[in-house]
């Protein structure tokens, strides 16, 4: 059977597995960028204990291999009576993980805004808190959207580990074909292609939104 045949045939396996993968991406990368807006502040707090435990949390998970914090939270919270499904956990994980990368990225983007306005903004009567929600954060977050694309490209890659769980993205999916047709290389390679498609017209569509972004700021 030869690679189209294959990818025809079970073509169902894969347009799940791209289903899968891309739920999971999209929940990763959208709770990661709330988790790591709130960590980013707490990376940034006055308040040392805060600033502790922000740090901890991105160095511990940028510091640690994805699988296993994957493998933690899979099988390892259930001595605690703590059990999730598999898609569950795979979503936790990309989450939690995506938020450490993210956390440093607003980090930048915060501190890149000029502190001029936000001294303006003070002067004018705002609280630090009114400051940093209507003045800084609307900035910061325009400017690392092309970063926070990057990332969403990253974990669209990196999901492919939930297949250890049993999730079936799409390279569990892969798997399931290789068990039927006893051909290993080509679902593999079917997944590859996939894969590249959707990380290139993703990558695309950032250019594209960057040069957007980049004619908006000079009107």
């Amino acid at each position: 059977m030869d690679i189209f045949n294959i990818f025809w045939t079970y073509r169902s396996y894969f347009f799940t597995g791209v289903q899968y993968t891309l739920l999971l991406a999209v929940i990763g990368v959208f709770c990661g960028f709330i988790l790591g807006m709130l960590v980013s502040l707490l990376r940034m707090s006055r308040i040392r204990v805060l600033r502790f435990i922000g740090s901890i949390w991105v160095e511990f998970l940028r510091g640690t291999p994805m699988l296993v914090q994957l493998f933690i939270i899979h099988y390892g919270l259930v001595s605690f009576g703590i059990k999730f499904s598999a898609i569950e956990s795979g979503a936790i994980t990309l989450t939690i993980n995506s938020s450490a990368y993210l956390a440093e990225i607003f980090r930048a983007g915060i501190q890149g805004v000029d502190k001029g306005q936000a001294e303006a903004a003070r002067s004018l009567g705002m609280t630090k808190g009114m400051t940093m929600r209507h003045i800084v954060l609307p900035q910061a977050v325009k400017s690392v959207l092309p970063a926070i694309g990057n990332e969403f490209i990253t974990i669209i890659k990196e999901s492919s580990i939930v297949s250890f769980i049993g999730v079936g993205d799409l390279m569990y999916q892969a798997g399931a074909v290789n068990t039927i047709t006893y051909d290993y290389l080509k679902p593999l390679l079917i997944i590859a292609v996939i894969y590249f498609i959707m990380t290139f017209l993703l990558s695309k569509l950032l250019g594209l939104f960057e040069r957007r972004l980049r004619t908006d700021d000079h009107r």
